[in-house]
C-alpha cells in the first residue's frame, strides 16, 4: 500500500533553496536585528502571529514549518504560498500539502521525529511501558512512533499512546507508512496552530 496521493490542484511546486534550517531534534531559531529568535521549540507557545508569518523571510518561515514538519521540501512549499489571509487557510495549504509528501519527503520528516516521552510525574512502571513500547516501534519500524494528541486530554495521552504504539505494531511495514503519513499531517498542523497562537492542544509530552 503506498502513501502517496495525487497531487492536489492549486498548490504548484516552490523552486527549492538551500536555506538553512533546523531540525525537529534539536530546534534551532533564527535570528535578525528587529526580531525576538523565531520560537520554533515544541515547548511553549508562541507569540509569532500570521501577519509576523507572512512578512517573514523565506527562511524564517521555512525554519518554524520545519519545527513542525522535517520535510524540507513541504516547508518550502507552504512558505512560498504566502501571504496567507486567513490562520485556517494557512492550516488547509499546510494539512494538503502534507498529502503530496514523496517517500523521501516521508523518510526525511519520520527520521526527525523523537519518541513522545512521558510527564516526568508519570509513574514509573508507566514510564517504563511507554519506553519499552517505543523500542518495539522503533526496532519493527525504523523510526520513532508518531501520533497527533491534538484534543486528547492530559489524563489520556499514556493510555492514547500506549494502546496506539500497540495496535500499530501489528501493521505490515507500508500499511504503517500510511498510518503514520496521516498522523505526521495532523501533528504539523497541530504545532503549526501552536505556534501561531500559543494554543493549547499540543503537547510534546504524555502522562
Amino acid at each position: 500500500m503506498s502513501h502517496v496521493h495525487p497531487t492536489r490542484p492549486g498548490l504548484p511546486e516552490p523552486t527549492l533553496t538551500s536555506d538553512t534550517h533546523a531540525p525537529c531534534r534539536n530546534a534551532g531559531s533564527t535570528d535578525t536585528p528587529d526580531r525576538p529568535a523565531l520560537p520554533v521549540q515544541h515547548g511553549g507557545p508562541s507569540p509569532y502571529g500570521l501577519a509576523r508569518f507572512n512578512s517573514a523571510p523565506a527562511v524564517e518561515a521555512v525554519a518554524l514549518l520545519l519545527s513542525c514538519c522535517h520535510s524540507r521540501r513541504w516547508a518550502e512549499r507552504v512558505s512560498a504560498h504566502r501571504p496567507y489571509p486567513t490562520r485556517d487557510a494557512l492550516l488547509a495549504a499546510a494539512e494538503e500539502a502534507g498529502y503530496d509528501l514523496s517517500r523521501a519527503d516521508l523518510d526525511e520528516a519520520l527520521a526527525a521525529e523523537s519518541p513522545v516521552p512521558p510527564r516526568p510525574d508519570a509513574p514509573l512502571a508507566a514510564r517504563t511501558a511507554l519506553r519499552a513500547a517505543h523500542a518495539a516501534y522503533e526496532s519493527r519500524f525504523g523510526h520513532a512512533f508518531v501520533i497527533s494528541l491534538a484534543g486528547v486530554g492530559p489524563g489520556e495521552r499514556l493510555d492514547q499512546v500506549l494502546a496506539g504504539i500497540r495496535s500499530r505494531l501489528g501493521n505490515e511495514p507500508e500499511e504503517e507508512r500510511v498510518v503514520a503519513a496521516d498522523e505526521l499531517r495532523g501533528l504539523a498542523r497541530a504545532r503549526l496552530a501552536f505556534r501561531l497562537a500559543g494554543e493549547s492542544g499540543y503537547r510534546h509530552s504524555v502522562r
